[in-house]
């Protein structure tokens, strides 16, 4: 079985491909609509997009247009991080559903505890309402699965203190040398499935040769053995590329990294 139709388990029955395809920073028009194709074709089930990005319509066309059954790609989309409003949240996700115009969304997510210009900033009741609504999309069936994005413990506690469903999913900046540890772990320890975003750390990882060993002993790439640690720890990547070769590349992870490697992987410190 290929690492791509994989899956986690997460809202007690709704599998999730364990690799996503990303869609951050690709314009919307047809480099969105050709990568996505691309990666589709190359096996993605799993794709990754958010209103903030700008290009769910061509996500939701070059799904329409793939010639894949629906009912097997899973989409993930995101409420902008600075919609705090009940009222808010309701139009964004309708905004979100018609542009994708794919149906019911796999997993909806906060985009962030804040707004992106005032990172850090309280705003955990805005939280708690945002995810009541949430919580109707989800019992309602307009969403499959809730999550949230950027998260750490003292926000995932706040917000699981004062409403009824826990995250399904989590989704946070991951990769070799940055594991969020005290995040990760409390995630898992409370069912939360981990999602990496800049797996590849925006192509800092693949610079410097520290991969280098572990992917030439592997027979493997650096890009490959970073991808493949996230799948080591029950973690879920997302790697993007708009390039053909890369996005095919970043697919080929059916191998398994020994016990030094990963321990060698463990002790890189960003």
């Amino acid at each position: 079985m290929s690492v791509l139709t994989d899956t986690f388990t997460i809202a007690g029955d709704v599998r999730i491909p364990k690799v996503a395809f990303g869609t951050w920073q690709i314009p919307d028009g047809s480099e969105a609509y050709d990568a996505v194709r691309v990666a589709l074709d190359a096996g993605y089930r799993h794709i990754d997009t958010a209103l903030a990005y700008g290009n769910e319509e061509s996500v939701g066309r070059a799904v329409r247009d793939s010639g894949v059954d629906r009912d097997t790609i899973f989409i993930t989309t995101k409420l902008p991080a600075e919609i705090k409003t009940a009222d808010g949240a309701r139009q964004a996700f309708e905004r979100s559903q018609s542009g994708l115009d794919l149906g019911v969304v796999d997993l909806y997510l906060i985009h962030a505890p804040w707004p992106w210009n005032a990172i850090g900033s309280d705003h955990r009741a805005g939280n708690i309402e945002v995810w009541k609504v949430f919580e109707e999309l989800y019992s309602s069936g307009r969403a499959r699965s809730i999550g949230v994005s950027n998260f750490d413990v003292d926000d995932l506690e706040s917000l699981t203190a004062s409403t009824d469903v826990v995250p399904h999913a989590n989704q946070i900046r991951w990769f070799v040398g940055n594991t969020q540890d005290e995040t990760t772990a409390w995630c898992q320890q409370h069912g939360v499935l981990v999602e990496g975003y800049s797996p590849l750390a925006t192509g800092e990882l693949l610079e410097g040769g520290k991969l280098d060993a572990i992917a030439k002993r592997v027979g493997r790439t650096p890009a490959q053995v970073a991808l493949r640690y996230l799948l080591e720890k029950d973690v879920l990547p997302l790697p993007k590329s708009v390039t053909p070769q890369r996005i095919r590349e970043n697919a080929d992870l059916d191998f398994t990294l020994d016990q030094d490697a990963i321990a060698e992987l463990d002790a890189i410190r960003d």
